[in-house]
């Protein structure tokens, strides 16, 4: 028997594929083509991606994304192609990322500057845990608000993956945390992270228990990853040109607002930053992600994984995540 190759062979494997917008249903577990290298771009076999909720807003159609898609924005992994134009990286490095869409795969094709290496005494899966969140983290406290002795923050969902990499970030600058929670199991995550007050916001108005312990207006930032039921509360506990930081959508996001509303007669600051506009410039990302993983590495910082999942359990990750019922980073693996 004689065989004749095929020229139209690609190789094949899985990913989560999303054709329309709407609930965790959606996306499907798919045999797909295997990525490759464009000159300038890398390949890397995913040892773990991270789910985070910017992937739910980008199902769900609150970020335009064009369809069908592959989602997912982070992850950790051994490069496995490297185009012809890219020359710092090799087939068998180890790296992470976050700003890959597609990382919800066995495979993924990325820009070779998206990629950071990851160093010794950092595991992959803490690695890609840490990414996307951790960076996060790094931003909000050393450049939207940069946090100094003494200063008073306020972190919501502090027992998320945002959360407890926040509380410990602040705290590692001095500042006095006041963190917010919904369960008994969450807030003694908190307090394990280093807060300095956890409050339980599903038995009290948390605006009102943070002035009974500091006083009115006397919240510097609020660093906020919930929205819509935390928003106005936010702004009535900071100071006098404090900071409102209002990085993600938890509970829905934020109401249009006018910016008397949001001065709240104190002339405060709002902004609505995302992390993809902090590592931006070039280098941001490599020393953000540098000092991060050198906390890391020596101790300094326990990123929290609390879930694994294979990746064919994607839709039960999102439902597990937008349900509020997890903490710290939810992985899924290829």
């Amino acid at each position: 028997m004689q065989f004749v190759a095929r020229s139209d062979y690609s190789p094949r494997m899985h990913a989560i594929r999303i054709g329309e917008t709407g609930g965790p249903q959606v996306m499907s577990f798919e045999e797909v083509d295997e990525p490759t290298a464009a000159a300038d771009n890398i390949v890397v076999t995913v040892g773990a991606a991270g789910v985070n909720y910017i992937d739910t807003y980008h199902r769900s159609g609150l970020y335009d994304m064009p369809l069908p898609f592959t989602p997912g924005l982070e992850g950790s992994g051994t490069v496995s192609a490297v185009g012809s134009d890219v020359s710092q990286w090799s087939v068998g490095d180890k790296v992470a990322w976050t700003g890959a869409i597609g990382s919800y795969a066995e495979q993924v094709a990325m820009p070779a500057a998206s990629a950071v290496a990851v160093p010794a005494g950092v595991s992959d899966d803490v690695a890609a845990a840490a990414m996307l969140q951790g960076l996060t983290a790094h931003y909000l406290v050393d450049s939207t608000y940069a946090l100094q002795q003494g200063d008073k923050c306020v972190v919501h969902a502090a027992a998320g993956g945002v959360g407890l990499l926040l509380v410990q970030m602040a705290k590692m600058r001095g500042a006095e945390v006041f963190a917010t929670v919904g369960t008994d199991e969450k807030a003694e995550l908190a307090r394990g992270a280093g807060a300095d007050h956890v409050i339980m916001y599903r038995h009290v108005d948390f605006a009102e228990a943070i002035e009974q312990i500091a006083g009115p207006n006397a919240i510097d930032v609020v660093y906020d990853g919930v929205g819509a039921t935390t928003f106005d509360g936010g702004l009535r506990v900071l100071r006098r040109r404090g900071v409102m930081a209002t990085f993600g959508n938890a509970s829905g996001p934020v109401t249009a607002i006018t910016p008397i509303a949001a001065s709240a007669g104190k002339s405060l600051f709002v902004t609505r930053p995302s992390l993809f506009d902090y590592i931006a410039e070039p280098g941001e990302l490599q020393t953000r992600a540098d000092e991060m993983f050198g906390w890391i590495a020596a101790g300094d910082l326990d990123v929290r994984i609390g879930l694994e999942l294979p990746l064919a359990s994607a839709v039960e990750a999102h439902e597990l995540l937008e349900g509020r019922h997890t903490t710290g980073k939810v992985l899924l693996r290829p």
